[in-house]
Parts: structure tokens; sequence; C-alpha cells
């Protein structure tokens, strides 16, 4: 049963979540805190070295030089965003370039039906976003805050001037897109193939791969989501999302916690990954 967050058309017509909309209710818009938080966070980051914090390790930027970096980061601002907030939406269009620094992005869509598919997640260090000078669309997407996100953000005019200008940058561009029409391509398989005890291993999988501790660190992966956050990367519900978890920790494979889940044994959530 795929993961719905409205019980069809007619609860997406009215206003059925009262005066507290959920993150991909249409038309919602950051409230007046979240702009002055920016704001702050935009003064705060005012120095050059601070700017430079912003897009370092960003992997388009992996080898530029210092004066490279100060001049691409003087036309990326940073902007601050917490969990569950709203940084792109069909009804906020804008031509804007992300670039990831903190925190992790949920790219979803929201059917007329209300069920949510989910296909993508951004890691820090890589960008997303409406380009359509890039051949990247968010279209009919949702881009959602999982945790605390900060992002630098660039303007289309800047992107032609400071990206598509370099070569070293646009060739890393391309490659990110390909990587991502990949999974996005593979997500749609295992909706197709994969059973749901099947697409929860594998949603378990990739984010485990994706908070890997360093190289001979004693601890375990962790993955820092809620049951329903799970539920809905994996197109299914909570109930039924919590009751293939608690099966998975009560044979060893992992070990729940509030909003935190430890992969105890990666080679055996592979295989039941199928």
């Amino acid at each position: 049963m795929p993961y719905c967050l409205a019980e069809g058309a007619d609860a997406l017509a009215g206003p059925a979540w009262g005066a507290a909309p959920p993150p991909w209710a249409p038309g919602r818009r950051e409230t007046p805190a979240a702009a002055e938080r920016d704001a702050r966070v935009s003064d705060a980051g005012a120095g050059p070295d601070d700017r430079t914090w912003c897009i370092a390790e960003v992997d388009i930027f992996c080898d530029l030089s210092e004066p490279e970096m100060d001049v691409i980061a003087a036309a990326a601002p940073m902007k601050t965003y917490t969990a569950g907030e709203i940084l792109y939406s069909p009804h906020q269009p804008s031509e804007t370039l992300f670039m990831l620094k903190r925190g992790r992005i949920r790219i979803f869509r929201v059917s007329a039906d209300g069920r949510a598919l989910t296909t993508a997640i951004v890691s820090p260090g890589t960008i997303f976003g409406e380009m359509v000078l890039l051949g990247q669309r968010m279209y009919d997407n949702f881009a959602e805050a999982l945790d605390e996100v900060i992002v630098c953000v660039m303007s289309r005019t800047d992107v032609r001037r400071h990206l598509l200008a370099d070569a070293r940058i646009a060739t890393r561009i391309t490659e990110i897109l390909g990587r991502r029409l990949t999974e996005i391509e593979q997500r749609l398989s295992d909706s197709v193939f994969k059973n749901v005890p099947q697409r929860i291993a594998t949603t378990l999988t990739t984010l485990a791969a994706e908070g890997r501790p360093r190289p001979l660190s004693p601890r375990k992966p962790q993955i820092a989501l809620t049951h329903q956050q799970i539920a809905a990367l994996a197109g299914t519900s909570r109930e039924t999302t919590t009751k293939v978890l608690r099966d998975l920790a009560d044979r060893g494979l992992l070990r729940l916690a509030r909003g935190r889940i430890t992969v105890l044994d990666p080679e055996r959530l592979k295989d039941e990954a199928g």
C-alpha cells in the first residue's frame, strides 16, 4: 500500500490540516522568523572566510584555488532551514541553484490523491534546484529539509557567469546529473520489482552508506530518521515500516531508538534488500 499523506483528492482540496499545514501543503511560505534567521546567517557570513566555508567541500569545486572559490562564494549567499521546512515547491518556482553544505534534502512529488513519491535524498557537498540552464528541472517536485540545513544559493545569471563558463565545473555538474538520473531509475525499478520489506531494507542500506563512519571507526552506521520518514522514502505506510523495522531489530540487524536507527549488520541488511 503506498504511503499516503492525505486520503484522496477531496482531502487535498480542503484545508484538512487547519492552521498547521504539513510541509508539502500547497502555498506554504517561509515564516517571518525564517526570513529573519536567513538575514542573520547572511550577515554572519559576510566575511570571505565564512562565505568560502559554505562552498568548501562541495564536489563541483573540489580543485578550485582559494581566490576562485572566493569569487564564487561572493555570488552565493548562505541560507538556513530547519527540519521540515520547504526550500522549493511548485507553488514557489524560482530559477535557483542550491549548494548543500550541511544537512539532507528530500526531493519528492505529491499526487492528486495525496501519495508522496521520494525521488532523491540529497546529501551535503552537492547541488540541486530548478535550473533549466543546466538541464535540471524540479517540475512538480518539493524540496524538504530532513534536518537543519545550510545552503548557498546562486541565481541563473551567476551560474552562467561563474559555473558554466568553467569547463571543470560544467563537467562535474554533468556527472552529478547523470548519477542522479541513474538513482531515480533504480528507485523506480525498486518500487515495481521489490516487495515492501525489500524496499525498506534497500532504503536503510542506502542511508547507512551515506552515514557510514570514518574508516577504522568502531561506530556502526546510524540513520537519523523517524519511522514515518523511512516510510515515505520506501513508499509504504508508517505502520508497515514499524513492523518491518521491529522484525529486523529482533533478528539482530538493527537497533532502534527514538528518531535514530543503528545498522548492526550491514551485510545481512543488503541480503534483505534483495
